[in-house]
């Protein structure tokens, strides 16, 4: 079952394959963020050097699917053509505070008229598209 109407452009890795690690963890219900192997940081998105001390020693690490709501955007205008007959949904940003605070974006799942409130605690939800061509996985988010 998808969250929103099908139609979207479907989220593949990039063509260079650099966030290539991070779609294939997520088909298998896993996050992974890129970690410099010099510094210790995490980051997204991912880079070929690293955001704070530029070394090139970079690897992808599974994180933990917990995080905290930093701001959202309750959305009742379609921003796609596969989005007219939808609305409202909830596009939140959330920051992993394990992480480095890397902060990622997904939808927030459940009555797109809830409450939200930031720092509210979600985890990762992985929604499979297998059928499809090429099979892909978004990232979404849920209150904890």
């Amino acid at each position: 079952m998808s969250y929103l109407n099908p139609g979207l452009p479907k989220p593949v890795p990039a063509p260079d394959g650099l966030d290539t690690p991070f779609w294939e963890a997520a088909s298998r219900d896993v996050l992974m963020l890129q970690r410099c192997g010099a510094c210790q940081e995490f980051q997204w998105g991912p880079e070929w050097i690293c955001h704070r001390c530029h070394s090139e020693d970079l690897g992808f690490e599974e994180v933990s699917p917990l995080g905290n709501i930093y701001s959202y955007e309750r959305v009742w205008h379609p921003v796609h053509p596969a989005l007219k007959e939808q609305g409202p949904y909830i596009i939140v940003l959330v920051e992993l505070p394990e992480c480095s605070s890397v902060r990622l974006v997904g939808n927030l799942l459940g009555d797109a008229e809830q409450s939200v409130e930031i720092g509210t605690p979600v985890r990762a939800v992985f929604e499979h598209h297998r059928d499809a061509e090429p099979p892909f996985t978004h990232v979404q988010r849920e209150k904890v």
